[in-house]
């Protein structure tokens, strides 16, 4: 049976989130915390094999000053399949993943063939993970056996591969359908054979579209995490995906993952951000408490 979303009631506890009061030691913590949940991403047209081995520089040390202890890396870097072996290659010997997006990225309105070997080559060439997009088409089509049919389909390519699906809410209208999605996509992903905590991630965006991530929609998918947490004892992570731009959103999305799902959530394995432009302004948060004042914008790196 499926539950009804309560817009009103996701709102206001979404805005709850943001009205905590974080004290300092907490603040760096958490700042910390966040930096290494970032999944560094190029996405472009003009991305080049000299451009993505910038980013892994960045995602191994992101940034060049001194702070004690010293920064961690950030989770992963992403990028497109054709240029998954130049990032294998740029992160060996890190603790850094490579993360590929596939499947017909961003529509995924590609024939479902051309979206398996989009897939399978990614993986043959080094991906860690996998960031697949469903069919949005299909999904508000109500012709939900294909997006799952689909899904599993994928899985079932990944071989070791973590999945991650994403759902691209800014398309899906309403709540109750990004709700729906969500527990699709999990169980899809399910029936191509049991999941391991973390293998299988639920992500909101492409960072395309507009609206991206937001508060009450990353609340909802939690709340579908939690409610098959608490069916199955597996951990699906999450990962917001786009618009998430400065540190105190980021402190903001964290509180809202600890008080859904609880502290097993706060790490890596479980949760990401999907935010490169999040990394340089909670760096320059970082180097505030370490120093006392603020860094210049050019003291970064761009993500």
């Amino acid at each position: 049976m499926r539950i009804p979303v309560d817009t009103v009631m996701v709102q206001q506890r979404a805005d709850s989130f943001a009205r905590r009061s974080i004290k300092t030691e907490s603040k760096q913590q958490g700042l910390r915390l966040a930096l290494s949940m970032i999944d560094l991403t190029t996405l472009e047209g003009k991305d080049s094999p000299e451009k993505v081995r910038s980013l892994c520089a960045k995602a191994i040390n992101p940034w060049e000053g001194t702070i004690d202890p010293p920064l961690p890396s950030v989770a992963a870097v992403c990028v497109y399949p054709s240029l998954v072996r130049v990032a294998k290659h740029s992160l060996q010997g890190s603790s850094v993943a490579v993360a590929s997006v596939a499947t017909g990225f961003p529509s995924g309105q590609y024939p479902i063939d051309v979206r398996l070997n989009d897939v399978e080559e990614a993986v043959r060439a080094g991906a860690d993970e996998i960031d697949m997009v469903i069919n949005r088409g299909a999904f508000l089509s109500g012709d939900f056996g294909e997006v799952s049919d689909e899904i599993s389909r994928v899985r079932g390519v990944c071989g070791t591969a973590h999945l991650k699906i994403i759902l691209e809410t800014g398309e899906l209208e309403t709540l109750e359908n990004i709700r729906i999605a969500s527990e699709l996509s999990i169980r899809a992903a399910a029936n191509a054979g049991p999941i391991k905590d973390g293998e299988v991630f639920i992500k909101t965006s492409t960072g395309k579209i507009s609206p991206a991530a937001t508060m009450p929609v990353t609340l909802v998918m939690l709340e579908v995490i939690r409610d098959y947490y608490e069916e199955t004892g597996i951990r699906i992570g999450m990962k917001p995906a786009g618009g998430i731009k400065t540190a105190k959103q980021a402190l903001h999305y964290l509180v809202m993952v600890k008080e859904t799902l609880g502290n097993d959530w706060l790490t890596k394995s479980l949760f990401r951000f999907g935010a490169s432009s999040l990394t340089n302004d909670v760096l320059r948060q970082l180097v505030r408490q370490h120093t006392g004042r603020y860094a210049a914008t050019y003291d970064f790196s761009e993500a």
